[in-house]
C-alpha cells in the first residue's frame, strides 16, 4: 500500500490531520477517512496556510506505524468495543461470579462513561490519569481503595491488550504508570467482642442465632456460611468444600480456603441443637430455606437479626412492632444491645479474640485459611487500648529489675583516687 502523507488543515484553534486507515466496524474491516488533532495553533502562527515543519514532522510520526505496516484495525477499536466484546467475556469464564459482577459494576458505573468511546490505540498515561482523577474530583468522598480497584481494573483490560498485540508497537501497559490521587482513607474496619457474641446469640431467635454462632466460632465467610451442609460436619469438624454467592455455587475462594476448620464443643452442642431442629438430617443444606436450597443470609439478617437486635429499650418490642403497636412512649433503641457491623465483624472478631488469648498469628492464619498471614496481621486482628496498656505494663516489669540494680549502684561510695 502507498505511504500516505494525509492533509493537515487548522480547525477551531487546532492542526488537524486527516487521513484514511482501516477500521473495525460491526466486526468487519472498512477503510474510514479520520482525523486526529495534532497541537494547539500558537499565535505566531495563527495566519499560517501552512502547517509549520514541526507540526508536519509531528504528523509524519503518527503516519509512520501505518506506512511501515506496523498497525492493526483490531488497534482502531474503542476501549468499550474491547472490554465489552472480548475482555470481560473471557474474565467470566476465569473468575468467580462474585468477582466478575464486581469488576462489571465498577466498569459500568466509573470507567465506561469515562473511557469507551476512546481507541485503544490512542489510549496514554496521560489519558489514564485524566480518567482517574476524573473520578476523584466528581466523587470526592470516594476512598483510595475504591480509586485502586478502579485503576486495577483498568490495568488488567489493557493487559489483555498488549497480551493480544492492540496496541502500539512498544507502548506497553499506560495504566501501569498513573497514580493515585490523593482521597480518604477507609474506615476502620469492626471486630465483635466475646461479650458482643454471647449477647446476640441470646437475643437473636432461631435459627439465625445458630447462623451467627458457626460465624462467630469458626469464622467461615457469609458465602461459606450458605455453602455448609450436613455430610461436611462430622461433629468435631467443619469442612468447607464450597461457597454460595446470589444462588452460584463455586469452589472456596482460594485452595487454602478449602481446608477443615475445628468445631469447639460449645458450637458443637450449637449445632447438635439445631439438627434436632431441623429433624436430624444426615445431607442436606445445614441453613435451608423452606424448599431446601441454602438460605439467603440477607434475609435472615433483615427478618430475624435486625429486629433482634434494634429493639426498643422500654417495651422490648423491635422498631417496626414499636410502630405498628402505637404505644404511648417514643422508640429508644437499647443500647445494651450490639449494634450489627456485618458477617465478616464475626471474621475478625475470632481472629483478635484468639490474638488476644496468646494464640499466635500464624496459627490464626491456618484457622481463618488465609494464603498470606500478613493479610490476617494486617486486616483481621483488632488490639485494644486495654491490651496495649498491658503490652506496656510487661515492658515496665522488664525495666523494674535493672532500674533497681541502677538505683543500688548509684548509693554506693565511689571509689577515691590515692593521694
Amino acid at each position: 500500500m502507498k505511504a500516505q502523507k494525509g492533509y493537515i488543515y487548522a480547525r477551531a484553534g487546532w492542526w488537524v490531520l486527516r487521513y484514511r486507515e482501516n477500521v473495525i466496524e460491526n466486526g468487519q474491516v472498512v477503510r474510514r477517512q479520520l482525523a486526529k488533532q495534532l497541537a494547539p495553533i500558537a499565535p505566531e502562527h495563527a495566519r499560517l496556510k501552512r502547517a509549520p515543519r514541526t507540526i508536519e514532522q509531528e504528523a509524519e510520526k503518527f503516519l509512520r506505524p501505518m506506512n511501515d505496516g506496523d498497525t492493526k484495525p483490531e488497534q482502531t477499536q474503542t476501549i468499550g468495543s474491547f472490554a465489552e466484546g472480548l475482555f470481560f467475556p473471557h474474565l467470566k469464564e476465569r473468575v468467580r461470579e462474585s468477582t466478575y459482577r464486581g469488576y462489571l459494576a465498577r466498569w459500568e458505573s466509573q470507567l465506561r462513561p469515562r473511557c469507551a468511546e476512546m481507541r485503544l490505540r490512542d489510549f496514554r498515561v496521560l489519558s489514564a490519569q485524566q480518567v482517574i482523577d476524573a473520578i476523584h474530583r466528581q466523587n470526592p468522598e470516594m476512598k483510595h481503595s475504591t480509586l485502586a480497584h478502579l485503576r486495577n481494573l483498568l490495568s488488567l483490560i489493557f493487559d489483555e491488550a498488549e497480551r493480544l498485540e492492540l496496541l502500539p508497537k512498544g507502548a506497553g501497559n499506560p495504566v501501569k504508570l498513573v497514580r493515585l490521587p490523593d482521597a480518604p482513607e477507609d474506615d476502620e474496619t469492626y471486630a465483635y467482642t466475646l461479650r458482643e457474641i454471647e449477647t446476640m446469640l441470646a437475643v437473636i431467635p432461631e435459627p439465625a442465632a445458630t447462623v451467627c454462632a458457626v460465624a462467630a466460632f469458626t469464622g467461615l465467610r457469609r458465602a461459606e456460611l450458605r455453602g455448609l451442609r450436613w455430610e461436611d460436619y462430622d461433629g468435631q469438624r467443619l469442612m468447607v468444600n464450597r461457597s454460595v454467592w446470589e444462588g452460584f455455587t463455586n469452589e472456596p475462594k482460594t485452595k487454602r480456603s478449602k481446608a477443615a476448620v475445628p468445631v469447639i464443643p460449645r458450637l458443637a452442642a450449637i449445632l447438635d441443637r439445631h439438627r434436632k431442629a431441623c429433624g436430624n438430617p444426615s445431607a442436606g443444606s445445614m441453613f435451608a430455606n423452606g424448599k431446601g436450597n441454602p438460605a439467603n443470609l440477607n434475609n435472615t439478617l433483615n427478618r430475624e437479626i435486625l429486629p433482634a437486635l434494634n429493639r426498643c429499650e422500654a417495651c422490648r418490642k423491635s422498631k417496626p412492632d414499636h410502630v405498628a403497636a402505637s404505644v404511648s412512649h417514643d422508640f429508644k433503641r437499647d443500647d445494651n444491645l450490639p449494634w450489627w457491623h456485618g458477617w465478616h465483624a464475626f471474621r475478625r472478631g475470632l481472629a483478635s479474640t484468639l490474638y488476644s488469648l496468646g494464640v499466635d498469628d500464624v496459627m490464626v492464619q491456618q484457622i481463618l485459611r488465609h494464603k498470606d498471614v500478613q493479610v490476617t496481621r494486617d486486616h483481621y486482628i483488632k488490639t485494644s487500648s486495654d491490651q496495649s496498656v498491658a503490652a506496656m505494663a510487661k515492658l515496665e516489669s522488664a525495666l523494674s529489675p535493672l532500674c533497681a540494680d541502677r538505683a543500688l549502684e548509684s548509693m554506693q561510695p565511689a571509689n577515691k583516687l590515692p593521694a
